[in-house]
């Protein structure tokens, strides 16, 4: 007998989802879309705000150093455990954080154009540049201690005094930008904003000046008092020049003139491409290559006093 509490169910009356596919291409679509939307961010990052041109020569000669420390990060290690130095252990550690902070700047250049990125791009900028503006001022810390020097070790003396240097241009930077609301490091802005030129042309004025005053030491009777290498006087030829022409370009830009702006952003390409190899070719390989031929030195005096050469030398005589 059938209990009457339980319904019986009729096979009709199972209604179960049966998946239709209206267009057997829609899976294809929504791909193709996926990638048309990816190439379009990746166009737009490459494309947008300088232009394709100016991004790749930042970004490529940054990522190039990137690479090269990468590579070199083993051999360079090893030769700064046995240097023993520690303010050059320092001032490679910055070297690297610069370095990736510049990348950084480098491949984030649509943030400078893009609406709600004011903020992050000027406190990235802000940071980049004066990371850089500390290692530039100490390596001119360290010229201008000259001969009197004690060799590497001085940066240790140098490195207070560009911290203080550099902490007081980023509270300017910082009250100008967030107090002021200037716009430093947003060229697209406003190329006419005489207050923004005017205080980098005083900033470039500085910096033009440190370099010329150290140049005409080199060519002076004070030439005794610097450093003797010559990749340190090309070194201060070059910032001499790049300064000189930044500072002639702000002046232009703050006139209205475009050819300024225009001159003003290739020194500032210039500067993030190149300037960070031009330091380490200038100081840091000069302390590779020192330690290197210090430690062959090393190992031919300890073979030399175990024996090593004795057979040799009885054979000649």
């Amino acid at each position: 007998m059938a209990n009457p509490n339980i319904q019986s169910l009729s096979v009709s009356s199972l209604q179960l989802p049966v998946p239709i596919f209206q267009n057997s291409n829609s899976i294809i679509e929504v791909s193709e879309d996926g990638v048309d939307g990816y190439n379009s961010r990746l166009y737009g990052w490459l494309l947008d705000c300088h232009g394709l041109w100016h991004n790749v020569a930042l970004i490529v000669p940054s990522a190039l150093f990137v690479l090269y420390l990468a590579f070199q990060a083993k051999k360079s290690y090893r030769k700064l455990f046995i240097g023993r130095s520690y303010i050059v252990n320092w001032y490679y550690g910055i070297v690297w954080l610069v370095s990736l902070l510049n990348l950084a700047w480098c491949a984030l250049q649509t943030w400078e154009c893009a609406p709600g990125k004011a903020a992050a791009w000027n406190i990235l900028s802000l940071f980049t540049t004066s990371g850089m503006l500390f290692l530039e001022v100490s390596l001119i810390a360290f010229l201008l201690q000259g001969n009197y020097a004690s060799g590497l070790e001085a940066l240790a003396r140098t490195f207070a005094v560009s911290g203080l240097i550099v902490g007081f241009d980023i509270f300017l930077k910082a009250i100008y930008m967030f107090g002021f609301g200037i716009p430093l490091f947003i060229e697209n802005d406003d190329h006419t904003n005489r207050i923004k030129w005017g205080l980098w042309v005083v900033h470039k004025l500085v910096l033009t000046a440190v370099y010329g005053l150290i140049l005409f030491m080199y060519h002076s009777r004070w030439r005794e008092r610097l450093p003797a290498r010559p990749a340190f006087h090309k070194y201060i030829i070059i910032m001499f020049i790049i300064n000189a022409l930044a500072l002639f370009a702000c002046g232009l830009t703050g006139n209205v003139a475009g050819f300024g702006f225009w001159l003003y952003d290739t020194t500032v390409i210039c500067y993030h491409a190149f300037y960070l190899p031009l330091l380490y070719i200038t100081f840091l390989a000069d302390f590779f290559q020192e330690e290197e031929l210090n430690l062959d030195n090393m190992y031919y005096s300890e073979m030399k006093d175990a024996g090593f050469f004795d057979s040799d030398l009885e054979s000649f005589v």
